[in-house]
């Protein structure tokens, strides 16, 4: 059985609801298990147990939010030292731009070496039913993926 871990971190609390429609959406693959944690609370213990990766994070001045990055810089040697190499997907929650953050998480994902399982999200302007509903296709993808052996 195939596990997708979800982490996010949300100060306003838009990342929480892109994070937990990104859960519900990879729900509805039976055979993927979906863990969802905050990125204060996740550690590569998370990501060894997992078979793929979503990260929902906001962009703030240009580059990724300070809670993804601590998580990034926290699991960042030990997922080297483990020989960890998981598919993720990155869900960047922009107020207008997002291609800074997006840069800088690709950068240190491909570091570990973790591989992008698809190109990034990036979700501009106030989440509403439309950031959602992009949210929730995300995972729902994401965990078809896993299921089907793609990932």
């Amino acid at each position: 059985m195939s596990s997708l871990l979800i982490v996010y971190h949300s100060q306003s609390g838009s990342c929480a609801r892109l994070a937990r429609a990104a859960a519900a959406g990879a729900g509805s693959e039976a055979t993927v298990t979906v863990v969802v944690k905050r990125a204060c609370d996740a550690g590569v213990e998370d990501l060894a147990a997992a078979s793929a990766l979503l990260l929902v994070a906001a962009e703030n001045s240009a580059a990724l939010s300070g809670g993804a990055k601590d998580f990034l810089d926290r699991v960042f040697y030990p997922a080297i030292d483990r020989d960890l190499v998981l598919p993720y997907a990155l869900l960047v929650s922009a107020g207008n731009d997002g291609r800074g953050a997006v840069r800088q998480t690709e950068r240190i994902l491909r570091g570990i070496p973790f591989t992008a399982a698809t190109e990034a999200t990036i979700l501009r302007g106030e989440v509403g039913a439309q950031q959602l509903a992009g949210a929730r296709e995300l995972g729902q993808a994401l965990a078809a993926g896993l299921e089907m052996g793609i990932f």
